[in-house]
């Protein structure tokens, strides 16, 4: 098979070197990609069968660590899901344009593994009787949405970066991220999210997102498509036409937004005008209703209005449309399984991310160019631009990679030092009354740290007390750790009581703090004996607004083992907190009123 594959590539370097020769040249290369170039795809496209071309549209999971030799449970997945046992056996079957990867389907178990797993996948494309890469892509926004972990270098996430405001740190940490990313065969990352977080009720994207001017999120979202795109990843503004504004979450439902046109001009508009403006790859939709974009109220991802008529033709974006996972319930509420695939095409994406049952939504598309509902040529437009972007990050050239490669540029020296010194930008202290931080070691050496341990983004960090514990010890604390969880039961909140005895000062990590959550018991039976309470918000800055009697209040806007370490420095006094607020913090009795606002952060 091996040698097989590397004589289809051969066979391909000579269609299409002139392609790739012309579309490396950069951010501009789907424009004007050169007439040579485009005659050599379109050469390529005019050998495919339909059920080639309709393939590639298509970007699939997969279960399994090995594109040929997966483990058993991986295999039965596979057959149960997509009715084949590889991702090898998926390719020859669908012809599949993409692959994404996951850690819950088992593809990123460690960096030399998805090296071999994505060459695996290359491999059994370049097998086909028309050889053609793939597009491996993945959800690496960093902060809380993590797929790979240690060792590979975690980033700050959005709203950090957005606490942060440096443009430079944004550009450095996507760039980092993107080499690494590259090195491990992956060249679409689902990233940067440029929606503006003006809500702080969304429950899908919060720290998502980095923050609630559309300004500054227009800034770091064009620093951070430069950062990917110049380490040779793709990158991807998500979510089009913006889904800052929801109280849904559109994996389970489907989100409407009120905004008028003029709002969404001046609110979410921006971020995806800079994306494009900096030349980015790939743009992702929204399964979201913006009945002021479009009056049939159809999800984003299949409104004709919104696609063509306002990404492609207002913004002027000839690049890659990419659907949000069409598994989410937000675009499955209106039509059926076999109609949105169809539609997606028909409004104007290119790519179809993740369908729930793939030969369902591949026969459909295949069945409604036959029809002539699509027509061939729509289907080609689409393909092309799939292809010229696989042109130009290289993968006709060469879409191989080496584990020499990976232990050059994944979890490096240089690139952990680099995530530590961004992370420390970004803390953010709230509240310090009396001056409480920094802690002085002689005077206060005996320290608690509780509270709650949501699971690792990635699941190779934390938990979050051991981390924070473990930090504080490091610089030259006596530390107590105990995990209290997201909800304390009054047993365990006792327990904290009592072990607060004795202490200096106590650090409760908490999480998402609602108007009933019993993390405010905690935190104020803590504070009620006396020994000084400084709280840590590991992911929504709204959680000061809902506590009271804690005498410091830092934001970390993840709860990665990179931020949690920042804030240790900082309570230490190793480090001065730098970071200012990106998304305004309003009181919790009466939310038209602003406790913090924008850009507010205090330092020492």
């Amino acid at each position: 098979m091996h040698h097989r594959a590397i004589t289809s590539r051969r066979t391909l370097l000579t269609v299409t070197a002139a392609a790739a020769a012309a579309a490396a040249t950069g951010a501009t290369a789907s424009a004007h990609a050169g007439a040579s170039g485009d005659r050599r795809l379109h050469g390529l496209i005019s050998r495919m069968s339909l059920e080639e071309k309709v393939g590639q549209l298509f970007v699939m999971r997969v279960y399994g660590h090995s594109a040929t030799a997966p483990d058993q449970a991986d295999a039965d997945a596979n057959l149960k899901e997509i009715g084949v046992r590889t991702a090898a056996e998926l390719i020859a079957r669908y012809h599949v344009g993409g692959i994404i990867y996951f850690s819950w389907t088992h593809n990123t178990r460690e960096p030399h593994q998805i090296a071999d797993l994505s060459n695996g996948i290359q491999r059994a494309g370049l097998d086909r009787p028309v050889p053609v890469p793939l597009l491996i892509s993945i959800d690496q926004e960093h902060g809380i949405v993590a797929r790979i972990g240690e060792p590979a270098t975690l980033m700050p996430g959005a709203m950090a970066l957005g606490a942060a405001g440096s443009r430079s740190d944004a550009r450095r940490a996507a760039g980092i991220a993107g080499s690494e990313l590259a090195a491990m065969g992956i060249r679409q990352n689902y990233a940067p999210v440029a929606d503006v977080n003006v809500n702080p009720a969304n429950p899908v994207i919060g720290v998502r997102s980095f923050g609630a001017d559309p300004r500054a999120v227009a800034g770091l979202v064009a620093a951070q498509v430069r950062g990917y795109q110049t380490a040779g990843v793709a990158a991807t503004a998500k979510h089009f036409p913006g889904h800052g504004d929801t109280e849904t979450d559109s994996h389970y439902g489907l989100p409407r937004i009120g905004h008028t046109r003029a709002q969404w001009e001046a609110l979410d508009a921006p971020p995806f005008r800079a994306a494009v403006a900096a030349g980015i790859d790939s743009i992702m939709t929204a399964h979201i209703v913006v009945p002021a974009l479009d009056a049939a109220e159809d999800p984003a991802t299949l409104s004709r209005p919104i696609l063509t008529g306002i990404l492609r033709e207002r913004l002027g974006y000839d690049g890659v449309v990419v659907t949000d996972s069409l598994g989410m319930e937000g675009v499955r509420t209106k039509y059926g399984d076999d109609r949105v695939p169809v539609l997606a095409l028909k409004a104007g994406c290119d790519q179809l991310l993740n369908p729930p049952d793939l030969a369902l939504a591949w026969n459909a598309v295949l069945r409604a160019v036959r029809s002539g509902e699509i027509s061939e040529a729509r289907l080609d437009e689409s393909i092309l631009r799939i292809l010229r972007l696989k042109a130009k990050l290289g993968l006709f050239r060469d879409p191989y990679v080496s584990h020499e490669g990976v232990d050059r540029a994944v979890g490096t020296r240089s690139h952990l030092a680099a995530a530590d010194r961004i992370a420390e930008r970004t803390t953010t202290l709230l509240l310090n009354d009396g001056g409480l931080l920094p802690l002085d070691r002689r005077e206060r050496q005996n320290l608690l740290v509780v509270g709650a341990d949501p699971a690792s983004p990635s699941g190779t960090t934390g938990p979050p007390t051991a981390t924070l514990a473990t930090a504080l010890t490091e610089l030259g604390f006596t530390v107590a750790a105990l995990s209290t969880g997201t909800a304390p039961s009054a047993a365990r909140i006792d327990e904290a009581v009592a072990a607060a005895a004795g202490k200096d000062a106590i650090v409760v990590g908490t999480y998402n703090v609602s108007a009933t959550s019993t993390q405010r018991t905690l935190v104020s039976r803590l504070a009620a004996t006396g020994v000084p309470v400084v709280t840590v918000a590991i992911r929504n800055p709204y959680d000061v607004a809902r506590l009271g009697g804690q005498r410091a209040t830092l934001a970390t806007y993840s709860w990665t083992d990179v931020e949690l370490r920042a804030a240790a420095r900082v309570i230490a006094g190793r480090a001065r907190p730098e970071g200012r607020l990106p998304v305004p913090v309003q009181r919790a009795d009466d939310p038209t009123r602003v406790l913090y606002p924008v850009g507010y952060g205090l330092t020492y």
